[in-house]
Formats: C-alpha cells, sequence, structure tokens
C-alpha cells in the first residue's frame, strides 16, 4: 500500500506540473516569440494554405505556435492590417491540392480583391488541383490573384463538384441491426444513409440543387475574375482534366513553373531588395482582434464554430482528441456579458455550425433575443455552415448575412436508436431488460425498436420540436408559417439560395456584418471590435480544453505509474470496466438533433 501511495503521489505531482508549469513555459515562450522583428521596406506575405483551414481563430493557446493562418476569419483579419501597412506590397500563397469550403472560398475572395484594390499584389502557387473535394473552390480563389502558377506536370482537375453518401440498409439488414428514427421531413435526409439503400427522390433533389447553386456561383466568381465569358469558362472547365501546361494554353492559369521561380517572380514585382515573410510571423505582429481601430462605441463579436451542445466545456478541439464545439451556457455568457456592457452598441454573431442539440439551440436563441430587448442589434453574419441548428440560433437576429455558397437552412428535426438486440443474439448475446413507471421508459432502450405506443409518443415530441422551430423561423424572418412549412421541410439551400427565399438578408462576409451592425446600432465613424468568446484567458483556455481530455490523462498516467503494483493494477482493471460499461450506455443512448 505505501508503494502504491507513494505512486499516486508522483502521479498528482507530475499532473500539477504539467497542467500549471507548461502553460506558464508556454506563454513565456509565446510572448518571447511574437517580439516584433523590423520589415523589409519592400514586404511580400508567404500564406500556406495546403494544411486546411477552420472558420475561426481557435480560443486554443498552442495556436501561437500552429500559427494564425489555420482560420477564414484570421486571415482576413492580417490581411486587412496588411492593407494599410506600406512595408507590405503584395502576398504569395501556396494553394491546397484538395478543396477549400465553398463559402471559405467566397470570403478569403473578398478579401484577396481588397487586398489587391490597395494596390499589393497577389500570386498563388498550386501543385496541382485534384478532383477530391472542392478543388473548384480552390481555383476560384486562385482567380482572384494577379498570377495563378502551377507545378510543371501537375494535374487541372477542377472541373466540376462531386459528393458521396454510403448507405448502409444492407449491411444492417444482414446483420439484423434496426435503426429506428424518425425525420421532419422528407429532405431532413442525415439518417437517410440508414434508412434505405439508394438517395430518395427528396435526398436527391436537394443534393444536386445545392451542388448546382455552388457549381453557378462559383464559375460566375471566376469568370468575373479571369475576364472571361461564363459559357465559355464552364465549356473549357468540363471538357478537363488538363495537365498545368495544357491548362496554361487555355488560359485557366498564367504560368507554369516551380515554387521558387513563383516566389521569384512575385519578389521581383514587389520591387527591389524585396523580402518573403512568413505570415505567421507578419500575424504575431499586429493586432489579431476583428479588426478594428479605436473607439469608445463598441461592436462585440461572438464567434462559435462546430457541433451545439448543452452546457459549457471547450470550444477548441482538445489537443488529446475531440473537434469545435459550441456549448450553449458559454454563449449565454458571452451574449450577458455584450449586453452588460455600457459601450457595446451591437453584435455581430460569427456562426458556422451544421446543427446539434435542440434545447441548446433555444437557449443560445433567447441568448440573441435578450440583445436585442436590451437595444443591441444582432447581425448574424454565417461561415461554412448555418443549418439546422445553426439557422435556429440565427433565426431571430437582426440581420442574416451569409456567403454565396453557405449551406443553410435544413429547417427539420430527426431522431431515434439503433436496435442491436436482434444482431447481438447471433454472436450469443442476449440483452434484456426491466423498468417501472411509464411504458415510455425503456423507449430509447437498445435492446428492441420502439412499440407502438412509444412510437406515437417520440412522433408527437418530434412534431413538437418541428413545429416549435417553423414558429420561431416565421416570427424572425416575419414570413407566414405556411410559408416556411413549404421552404423548410429540412432541405439544405445554399446562402444565394436562401437569400431568394427570404431566410437571408445580404450575401457578404464577416466584415460586411460589422459594417451592418454599425449601422443598426447608430455608430457613426470609427468603432471599437470586441470579442466577447469566454475563453479569452490562455490559462482559462488551457484548463478548458484539457478540461475533458484531463481524465484521461491522469488515467494514462496513473496506469503507466502503477503498473508494477498489484493491488494498482486491479483498482485500475475494475475502473476501467466500469467506464467501458458507462461508455457503452453513453453511446448507445438515443440523439435528438434539428
Amino acid at each position: 500500500m505505501k508503494s502504491f501511495l507513494t505512486t499516486i503521489a508522483g502521479v498528482f505531482v507530475g499532473l500539477a506540473l504539467f497542467f500549471v508549469g507548461v502553460p506558464i513555459l508556454l506563454i513565456a515562450w509565446a510572448t518571447a516569440a511574437s517580439r516584433p522583428a523590423p520589415l523589409a521596406d519592400h514586404t511580400v506575405l508567404s500564406l500556406d494554405l495546403r494544411s486546411g483551414l477552420t472558420d475561426q481563430p481557435g480560443q486554443n493557446p498552442f495556436a501561437v505556435f500552429s500559427g494564425h493562418t489555420g482560420s477564414v476569419i484570421g486571415i482576413e483579419q492580417i490581411l486587412r492590417a496588411a492593407e494599410k501597412d506600406d512595408h507590405i506590397k503584395g502576398l504569395f500563397v501556396r494553394l491546397p491540392e484538395g478543396g477549400l469550403q465553398p463559402a471559405a472560398a467566397d470570403e478569403l475572395r473578398g478579401a484577396f480583391k481588397r487586398f489587391r484594390a490597395a494596390g499589393k499584389t497577389i500570386v498563388t502557387h498550386g501543385q496541382g488541383l485534384y478532383a477530391e473535394g472542392s478543388a473548384l473552390s480552390t481555383y476560384e480563389l486562385a482567380a482572384a490573384s494577379n498570377e495563378i502558377w502551377m507545378q510543371p506536370a501537375s494535374s487541372f482537375q477542377a472541373v466540376g463538384i462531386s459528393h458521396d453518401d454510403m448507405f448502409f440498409k444492407g449491411f444492417f439488414d444482414r446483420h439484423a441491426i434496426r435503426p429506428d428514427y424518425q425525420q421532419r421531413y422528407g429532405y431532413k435526409t442525415a439518417v437517410n444513409p440508414f434508412l434505405y439503400d439508394d438517395y430518395t427522390p427528396a435526398h436527391r433533389e436537394s443534393e444536386l440543387s445545392w451542388m448546382g447553386s455552388i457549381y453557378g456561383s462559383t464559375l460566375a466568381a471566376v469568370a468575373q475574375d479571369r475576364g472571361r465569358a461564363p459559357a465559355d469558362l464552364r465549356a473549357v472547365i468540363e471538357a478537363g482534366p488538363y495537365a498545368a501546361e495544357v491548362a496554361l494554353d487555355k488560359r485557366l492559369i498564367d504560368h507554369v513553373g516551380q515554387v521558387k521561380e513563383a516566389q521569384a517572380a512575385t519578389l521581383a514585382r514587389a520591387g527591389a531588395g524585396a523580402k518573403l515573410v512568413p505570415f505567421d510571423d507578419y500575424a504575431s505582429q499586429v493586432d489579431r482582434t476583428p479588426g478594428g481601430v479605436g473607439g469608445k462605441p463598441t461592436v462585440a463579436v461572438i464567434s462559435v464554430e462546430g457541433a451545439i451542445m448543452t452546457g459549457e466545456g471547450p470550444s477548441a478541439p482538445s489537443p488529446l482528441g475531440g473537434g469545435a464545439t459550441i456549448r450553449s451556457d458559454d454563449v449565454e455568457k458571452a451574449f450577458q456579458a455584450a449586453i452588460d456592457d455600457s459601450d457595446v452598441k451591437a453584435i455581430v454573431f460569427r456562426v458556422s455550425s451544421p446543427g446539434g442539440s435542440d434545447t441548446a439551440s433555444e437557449q443560445i436563441l433567447a441568448s440573441v433575443r435578450a440583445a436585442k430587448a436590451a437595444g443591441k442589434p444582432v447581425v448574424v453574419s454565417m461561415g461554412a455552415y448555418g443549418a439546422s441548428g445553426g439557422y435556429w440560433i440565427a433565426s431571430q437576429a437582426s440581420e442574416i448575412i451569409a456567403q454565396p455558397a453557405t449551406l443553410t437552412g435544413s429547417i427539420g428535426v430527426f431522431g431515434g436508436k439503433f436496435a442491436l438486440g436482434e444482431a447481438l443474439s447471433k454472436f450469443g448475446v442476449d440483452m434484456r431488460g426491466v423498468k417501472v413507471g411509464g411504458d415510455y421508459a425503456d423507449a430509447f432502450s437498445s435492446r428492441a425498436v420502439m412499440n407502438p405506443a412509444q412510437r406515437a409518443a417520440f412522433s408527437a415530441w418530434m412534431d413538437g420540436i418541428y413545429n416549435g422551430f417553423v414558429r420561431r423561423v416565421a416570427q424572425g424572418r416575419h414570413l407566414p408559417e405556411s410559408r416556411v412549412r413549404e421552404i423548410a421541410q429540412g432541405r439544405v439551400w445554399t446562402g444565394a439560395q436562401a437569400r431568394g427565399l427570404g431566410l437571408v438578408d445580404r450575401l457578404g462576409g464577416f466584415y460586411d456584418a460589422v459594417d451592418e451592425a454599425k449601422r443598426l446600432g447608430g455608430i457613426k465613424g470609427l468603432a471599437r471590435l470586441k470579442s466577447f468568446n469566454s475563453e479569452s484567458s490562455p490559462f482559462n483556455s488551457l484548463r478548458r480544453m484539457f478540461g475533458g481530455a484531463a481524465e484521461g490523462a491522469h488515467i494514462l498516467a496513473a496506469m503507466a505509474g502503477l503498473a508494477d503494483d498489484p493491488a494498482a493494477r486491479a483498482i485500475a482493471a475494475h475502473v476501467g470496466e466500469a467506464r467501458l460499461r458507462a461508455a457503452g450506455a453513453t453511446v448507445l443512448a438515443p440523439g435528438l438533433s434539428d
């Protein structure tokens, strides 16, 4: 036992050093690394987009090491600072070989065009544009530059947009897995792959509709920026793919050459003695607040990205695993802080979410209503997604602004469970159950599908959520409920389509939302932009980011340290079995998503 207690104490000391000492060292390192280096009179920023992009700068304190180039809004913020910097003469961009999110390409295209309008040069270089993903969106961004370069013998495959879905019905039927789900309504297709072996007519219609909208708006943007007739450009693109040399001959790109050649050409355009500076290095020297210049009147900025969930927790992905999430308690606190700040005259609510919990969405929507009731207009700026729960939380804002390729709408709900009892019986596992209380008590048991009474009760519950969603949209968008039901049905629209349907007010980006917030808030002239995201403190970010993963790290460290102690091994084994049982119950628990 003495050995056990000694080892436990050692584990706690080690974890304390990690979770307290490491953050201090990281922040000190970040502070030292951020000391500005003098810029050359002719500087070209070098931006590499090949690692992928989120919509918003994360609340992750490790971002000082991973760079500032990882988000659409972060890049836009830095480019706006560079527009006014006389040292900055140009931008050199490494393009991803796959695709950008279409809405991200829309937003960055606007930032590129503004940068060029300030008299700066942009040169892009790609090592190929390949059919996987939305390569056409990458080409849209490249077309907003002064020159497009491609590596010799690389491939131009940006000839359209494709999307695959996997359907599991045949597999489930073979193994007696019973999906027990309901949808409101036919266009709410998230669970279709569980229920069918092919696209339903509504599913196919919806996907072809939003894909066609994005394809059309992307081609129109490229044609405008390349100075070509849309019909001619479409014919040339659809006749591909092409080798880089043929793409040059077809006037789809401007030069074929290696990265070093493209960089040299960019520096030559920037002037004698021009230097190439990594985008991250420059970003560490400038104010990375959402944009602005000083001034007493304030526009609050509240940014959310990911799946919508109840409670509080880390919004940024944890370094120990997990994706970005939107926590309703945290968003409510952010809105309340903005409401309580007398300097705040309006709020920009940046949303990029495909949906999530209906109750969490309603909590956030209540915060939007509270801000408006306090006399502070709320302008929603949509990123890649503002769909389902992402539209729920936006539906009653003062104004909604989206990109042409933003995926929005999806006004609907689905929910249910998998019944696994019959499937497990084939492996000699018999599921049994007991219950007390009403018949609905075991409605979400994974033992069997719902009985008729349970299904009817669940259906009524789903109808209530769907009808509430419709009412909120009708009230917020000043539309008759009957009209909302016509355009809802769970259908996904692009921002361009949603604008024509009255679900979106304007097409534009984050800074368009800022301008509109200033107008609605009665702000004339300069305004201060202030982030009200709840994880502004680096220490708080670290605590929250590691919050969900710290327990797992503790268990791993303890098990490693106690491996030679028989008593400890027995305790760890017991705890591990209990955790697995609990995890199994959680994984198989039902979900309802708006």
